[in-house]
């Protein structure tokens, strides 16, 4: 087995470990916020285990930015804007809402460390792989929202439209956040080729969104 040393992380990709660390913290405030509207103590300790699994990720991304010399909470203030912003626009009304904007919202983070698997530095693949894999505790969501719509299936419709305004709004805000850092644009759509890189990006998620929804009986 070799000695030899990883190399030092990059800023770029430090800069996507804080970013990534951000909107973890921003999605476990959320989801203390969505257990209010919690139906029953089921769903509640099922919350419970998703803010559970959510502060592990966190954990782990703060670790990583103090091996590089930065500090977490100085990272977490520096990139949440974009991720405050978000959940203001996407507030959920209701639990079916609430719902389906975590499910998604899991989807749409793994599937963006799908979509960049191969561009990313090995070091930078591992972690990410780890907090933004699909979360096994998602399926009760999605096994929530399933029997909701085959019980009433009046509410599939502005279910429906809902999943839609994510899949938007998650586009634009992540759009914000690449915007922010051309390092980090740079890191994940290859230079030059960036803009157009991207384009094929976004619509290869767009694509998984529409499975999701599928998944969810909102197809």
């Amino acid at each position: 087995m070799s000695n030899t040393p990883e190399p030092p992380e990059t800023s770029a990709t430090v800069t996507l470990y804080e970013i990534f660390l951000a909107g973890e913290y921003a999605a476990v405030r959320r989801f203390i916020d969505d257990a209010a509207m919690a139906p029953s103590t089921a769903d509640r300790v099922a919350l419970m285990r998703v803010i559970a699994e959510e502060v592990g990720h966190l954990e782990v991304l703060s670790e990583r930015v103090r091996a590089a010399g930065g500090e977490p909470v100085a990272a977490i203030d520096r990139h949440s804007g974009v991720f405050d912003r978000y959940h203001r626009t996407t507030s959920p009304r209701n639990w079916l809402e609430a719902l389906v904007k975590l499910y998604i919202g899991d989807g749409l983070a793994a599937d963006f460390t799908a979509e960049l698997r191969s561009t990313l530095p090995p070091s930078a693949r591992d972690v990410l792989q780890r907090v933004a894999s699909d979360s096994a505790s998602m399926d009760w969501a999605r096994d929530e929202v399933r029997a909701a719509v085959a019980a009433d299936p009046d509410v599939a419709g502005p279910l429906t439209l809902w999943g839609r305004r994510l899949l938007g709004e998650a586009i634009t805000h992540m759009q914000w956040v690449l915007a922010e850092d051309p390092e980090v644009t740079d890191l994940l759509f290859t230079g030059v080729s960036a803009i157009a890189n991207a384009a094929v990006f976004f619509d290869a998620m767009a694509q998984r969104h529409g499975e999701r929804m599928a998944d969810l009986s909102l197809a």
